[in-house]
């Protein structure tokens, strides 16, 4: 098999990253060499490459499910939204600029041989592209330069699907107003209809699908199922909202891990880990009524330090996380927040100017315009998990240091301090900490002892089961989705 399909979907959310997720597993276990591709993304969800590139988790994790290395080709344009109007251009994996929504349009053009040259690098190297489209091509008020979705789909020759959403109503309308609002050449791309998380039996969708063809002219080549299984990995941020799914119980000793949900948020994946803890139950914290009292407290990332901070503190919710006397796990932004001064002389991130944290731990922070990218591994050299191997990717301009003789908590292998601890505060600038299984478990453990629970690790193994989710994905596309369909459309290309 050779050639390549773009996945769009009626709206954010809408279930794409999953698909291209799933095919890349289906066609990986099928001995397909596939590579996954998204030519611009918007997220605070970010991984680092092995050779120190920045690109979106999803397609970080696309590679990881087609068993190839991540690499900056597959993301070649990372927009990290800094504010309502403005983002850090990441290109080829590496930091540009923040530019406003205004000016970022107008660079569009000149980003398109970009993107061109890295899908046609990739469909070289590989037998199938599977490409990722971003929100809704039926933008129409953003068609004009549009690098991700039908256009590019229509420059590459590249057949497109379009994934709903029938979880949140709507279905058919969307995939039907989708298509409808196309000019005639992008609409002659869209080759199929994915129908995604139907909760039931699909015989209750009667004739809908062929219905819904013989208006547009466009078949639905499946139904997948609402899986229900655990939600890892997911980039967009309105999954953060989803409700928390319910915990295997264990009573009174069920560990409760409350997230500060910044407006800014950023690798908010680092809570993945957590969530497949038998008796741990994660939730995002957005005020003090929300916050109880919960036994483990994580500031994570953010795109915007000393504006979240702000947030922090004017929704009562710093003051309210001292007063619990939780242990609290600071990561990356989360540190900074906790610290003393905050510097950003040149307007790194967000207006220049100066702020002082939290003061729970004596390290202060300056940014700087150049951006740390590696993949640290070490261990917890005293406090929390001490002894524990640990390992992860560090993703930041604010380079923080002790200003005071403070126990170091995470060493790197080759000595450099990535962390600090502080009687129940624990830091450290380093994201995926918690994919490390012992260290995460005797993290929780530490929580929990302080809590007065009674709570052990059960041996979970979050690579392995973030792997069998991969499969169970893949395992639904086989089962629902119309292969022969699928293949012939990949190879044939776009009309």
């Amino acid at each position: 098999m050779r050639g390549g399909l773009l996945v769009c979907g009626t709206t954010s959310d809408a279930g794409k990253s999953f698909v291209v997720a799933g095919l890349c597993r289906l066609l990986a276990r099928q001995g397909v060499k596939v590579a996954p591709f998204k030519a611009q993304n918007m997220a605070l969800n970010a991984a680092v490459t092995a050779d120190g590139s920045e690109i979106g988790h999803a397609q970080w994790v696309q590679a990881l499910a087609a068993g190839v290395e991540p690499e900056a080709a597959m993301n070649p344009i990372l927009l990290k939204p800094t504010s309502d109007r403005s983002s850090q251009v990441v290109v080829l994996g590496r930091p540009t600029g923040v530019l406003s929504a205004t000016e970022y349009h107008e660079a569009k053009r000149s980003l398109l041989p970009v993107v061109l040259d890295a899908l046609a690098g990739l469909r070289d190297r590989f037998d199938v592209v599977l490409c990722e489209g971003a929100g809704s091509p039926a933008e129409i008020n953003l068609l004009d330069g549009d690098l991700v979705n039908l256009p590019l789909a229509r420059a590459a020759g590249l057949p497109a699907l379009v994934v709903g959403d029938i979880d949140r109503g709507g279905v058919f309308a969307s995939l039907y107003g989708t298509v409808a609002l196309l000019p005639d050449d992008l609409r002659a791309t869209v080759r199929g209809f994915v129908i995604n998380r139907l909760r039931g039996d699909p015989a209750l969708l009667g004739d809908a699908c062929a219905d819904l063809e013989r208006r547009c002219g466009v078949p639905t080549l499946g139904v997948l199922p609402h899986l229900g299984v655990v939600d890892i990995d997911n980039e967009d941020s309105l999954a953060l909202d989803r409700p928390p799914p319910p915990v295997p119980g264990r009573g009174a000793d069920v560990v409760d891990v409350a997230a500060l949900r910044w407006p800014r948020v950023a690798n908010a994946g680092d809570l993945d880990p957590l969530r497949l803890e038998p008796g741990v139950a994660v939730r995002w914290v957005r005020s003090v009524a929300e916050l109880g009292r919960p036994d483990l407290v994580v500031l994570p990332g953010s795109k915007n330090t000393r504006g979240d901070l702000d947030w922090f503190r004017g929704t009562g919710l710093a003051e309210a996380v001292e007063r619990t006397g939780a242990a609290v796990v600071a990561v990356c932004a989360g540190l900074q927040m906790a610290g003393g001064a905050i510097e950003d002389p040149d307007g790194v991130e967000g207006p220049a100017g100066g702020d002082q944290g939290l003061g729970w731990l004596t390290v202060a922070t300056t940014f700087a315009g150049d951006k740390v990218l590696d993949r640290p591994a070490g261990q917890a050299a005293s406090g929390p998990g001490e002894g524990q191997d640990v390992a992860g990717y560090r993703i930041h301009h604010g380079r923080v240091r002790p200003e005071a003789d403070l126990a170091p908590w995470l060493v790197a292998g080759d000595g450099e301090v990535l962390g600090w601890h502080d009687g129940r505060i624990a830091a450290t600038t380093l994201h995926g900490l918690f994919e490390s299984d012992g260290f995460r478990a005797a993290v929780l453990a530490w929580a929990a002892e302080r809590s007065g629970k009674r709570w052990s690790p059960t041996g979970v193994d979050f690579a392995a089961s973030r792997m069998d989710r991969l499969d169970r994905i893949a395992d639904a596309l086989e089962a629902h989705l119309d292969l022969d369909a699928l293949a012939g459309l990949i190879a044939e290309g776009a009309p």
